[in-house]
């Protein structure tokens, strides 16, 4: 019990911090002058709002990664808003900025920046830092896109340093997620499309996509959590399989659901939840999540509210 009270902290690496300059339209029209009706700044990144996320549901969290001298400062306040301690590896240059374009269909369009390149001696920074923090850490989360200089396989070489009993999580796709495979990974969350990059694979029934989530299974994961947007998510471990089905809420921004969902995961993995919760608790998440407009800003009893709704069942 010892062990597992001073271990109660649930680590999120983010590699590639963005500036979210959020933009809802009416409708979004190419080559013809469109009018804002809301806008809004987030200092995110895919880590740290699962970071955030974990501070909502009344969490410990803390997020580490890379960072940026000239306006990073922006996101350690806006971290501290939420009560999640931080600490960085400093890079020259701005943080990326990636463009969110809604209309009023709840249809999203995304246009994202490459970012700033990261040296070596940066990146084996950041390696010795998460080894460090991961002993004191009971979930290492990794989740997002690179940076420029930095090869596919760091996500392994991260997770390689965690402490023997830090649980681990990535939610990445492609190669970066193959190769985390090789470490044994706790839990992974792609969506659809990401399993179908990661695989090469077109999945088409529920049947299809549970195939597709064995894969990753026998590639190193421990449960593949994979999420279908307004259709749900599917949870399996390779002995059970459930699918929970989200319920309808009024949607203002997918924009960090599936940051909401890992993060509702991670808490219900670090509390030794059965399979069945732990996907009951990252739909209601995803759900809260998108009743907001903008990044991780859903409430604890939003959540609660969401939770007790929603039905889980085995097949």
């Amino acid at each position: 019990m010892e062990g597992r009270k001073r271990k109660s902290m649930i680590l999120t690496v983010c590699l590639n911090p963005c500036t979210d300059v959020t933009i809802e339209v009416d409708s979004l029209n190419i080559g013809k002058i469109n009018h804002v009706k809301n806008k809004t700044l987030s200092f995110t990144g895919a880590a740290l709002n699962v970071a955030i996320g974990v501070a909502r549901l009344h969490g410990q969290s803390y997020a580490t990664g890379f960072m940026y001298n000239e306006n990073g400062s922006l996101f350690e306040q806006a971290l501290d808003r939420e009560g999640v301690p931080s600490v960085f590896v400093w890079n020259k240059g701005r943080v990326r900025e990636n463009y969110k374009f809604i209309d009023n269909k709840s249809m999203l369009t995304e246009v994202n920046d490459v970012g700033e390149c990261i040296s070596e001696h940066k990146q084996d920074e950041l390696v010795d830092i998460v080894g460090n923090l991961s002993k004191t850490s009971s979930v290492m989360i990794i989740s997002g896109s690179l940076p420029q200089g930095v090869e596919s396989g760091y996500y392994a070489r991260l997770f390689s340093v965690a402490a023997p009993n830090t649980l681990k999580i990535a939610d990445t796709e492609g190669a970066k997620l193959l190769s985390a495979l090789s470490t044994g990974l706790d839990l992974v969350k792609p969506n659809k499309d990401e399993l179908q990059s990661t695989l090469q694979q077109e999945f088409k029934s529920r049947d299809d996509l549970l195939k597709g989530c064995y894969a990753l299974l026998d590639k190193g994961a421990k449960r593949v959590l994979l999420s279908l947007g307004k259709r749900g998510a599917i949870i399996t471990d390779g002995s059970k399989n459930y699918y929970c089905k989200s319920i309808n809420v009024a949607i203002n921004s997918t924009v960090g659901a599936g940051d909401g969902m890992v993060a509702a995961a991670a808490m219900m993995l670090e509390q030794g939840a059965p399979l069945n919760e732990i996907l009951r608790a990252g739909v209601a998440a995803g759900t809260a999540t998108v009743t907001t407009f903008g990044q991780i800003s859903f409430t604890k009893e939003k959540y609660d509210e969401i939770f007790s709704n929603i039905k889980v069942e085995e097949f």
